[in-house]
């Protein structure tokens, strides 16, 4: 079914995103792996329940729920973008806010308000609660925290000066500005967030090992077949690497460094 497989995390621009679900289909067919039906027209609306799907395929994550609430998943891989702030398979966070606050760093935010897509959110939370860990006092730094569900509405919440500041996805900050600019109008990238693993593409547990290198030998050849590249350039896709479970390992670091330091949460 077509649920067994989606791309929701940088679903910017619905068309290209249905296109690559229509190479990676082509791709698993020459290998023998069969995903019937049509793109999605629209992601799950529970992310996290889709993923937890023993029939689930392939699908894209982010680090950290596949950290923290994922278990029975594997990782397969993941893509490398061309965006500014990812270097190989890592990624970073920009920190963004009004342009009025362009002069100032991170520090200067203590007692404002931030903006999350999620609790669970790798690029939105976890990230920016390891950054002001050290600089918070009583384990406090923001005075609010509005969690908005996606980082295009929390690029929103900045805009309505609802919220002050936020952590932005560095590849979905990039996708923005090329398709849907105006969610940017008036705002300013002030800083960045250290690199972390990208966002990890998963299957179910009970995928067997044969289909799991045919995943794997596809994303491959996605990235490295002349007649992807187009596609993989419009959406700021330059590689791929497999992926295992302990590379994210790190992501849990982050957040018990932060817990040490008195901060468990924004």
């Amino acid at each position: 079914m077509a649920e067994r497989m989606t791309f929701p995390m940088y679903a910017i621009h619905r068309q290209q995103t249905q296109a690559l679900w229509q190479a990676v289909q082509s791709l698993l067919a020459e290998r023998g792996v069969t995903v019937t039906g049509d793109p999605p027209a629209a992601d799950p609306e529970d992310l996290l329940d889709h993923w937890r799907q023993p029939t689930l395929l392939l699908s894209q994550t982010c680090g950290y729920p596949l950290v923290t609430q994922l278990p029975e998943v594997q990782t397969v891989g993941c893509f490398h973008y061309a965006a500014p702030g990812c270097e190989g398979r890592r990624y970073r966070s920009l920190l963004v806010a009004r342009e009025a606050d362009s002069h100032r760093m991170l520090g200067d935010f203590f007692g404002r308000r931030a903006a999350c897509n999620a609790e669970h959110s790798q690029s939105g939370y976890n990230v920016l609660r390891k950054m002001v860990a050290p600089l918070s006092r009583e384990g406090r730094f923001f005075s609010e925290v509005v969690f908005s569900g996606s980082h295009r509405q929390s690029l929103r919440e900045l805009q309505q000066e609802n919220a002050d500041i936020a952590a932005i996805d560095c590849v979905t900050y990039a996708l923005l500005q090329r398709h849907q600019p105006q969610v940017l109008a008036g705002l300013v990238a002030i800083g960045w967030s250290p690199a972390a693993p990208g966002l990890p593409l998963i299957t179910a547990g009970a995928t067997p090992a044969a289909t799991l290198n045919s995943l794997r030998e596809a994303l491959q050849q996605l990235v490295s077949d002349a007649r992807y590249r187009p596609l993989c350039d419009a959406l700021l896709i330059c590689g791929y690497s497999d992926m295992p479970r302990e590379a994210y390992a790190p992501l849990l670091a982050w957040r018990d460094e932060a817990a040490a330091l008195g901060v468990s949460q924004l």
